[in-house]
């Protein structure tokens, strides 16, 4: 714990701090609390951008998460993640478990009344694959 943290009560923790957040949330934007509950092996939704960034953390089980930009990666009940949204794609969140639940916990900015997510259709993904990042072994 940081001496920035010392006087948080017990059982409070701070997970993880996105510096200049706020510059990252569009004017005007409201705040969306959306819980994303997958079956077990659940690939999730198909490749899709946000209309903000959005700030989450895993609850439960396990999540194969890739951004554009980023090599896939495991997230582990515990960890935090952030998206930028916008342009970015949001190729991968699905359950990395065959035979368990995996959930996450995500709070959104958006403009108000913008869909969660837009589906990214298959030749803009074709345009953009030079922009994924293959998953290092």
């Amino acid at each position: 714990m940081t001496a920035q943290h010392a006087h948080l009560p017990p059982g409070v923790e701070v997970i993880t701090t996105l510096p200049e957040a706020a510059n990252r949330i569009p004017a005007g934007a409201e705040a969306r609390t959306i819980r994303v509950t997958l079956a077990p092996g659940d690939p999730g939704a198909p490749p899709h951008r946000h209309p903000g960034p959005l700030f989450g953390y895993v609850t439960q089980g396990e999540i194969l998460f890739e951004l554009e930009g980023q090599p896939p990666r495991i997230l582990k009940a515990g960890d935090a993640l952030f998206e930028p949204g916008g342009d970015v794609i949001h190729y991968q969140g699905a359950n990395n478990l065959p035979d368990a639940q995996s959930q996450l916990v995500v709070t959104m900015f958006a403009p108000p009344g913008a869909p969660v997510l837009t589906v990214v259709g298959p030749e803009e993904l074709a345009e953009r694959q030079h922009l994924r990042v293959a998953r290092s072994r």
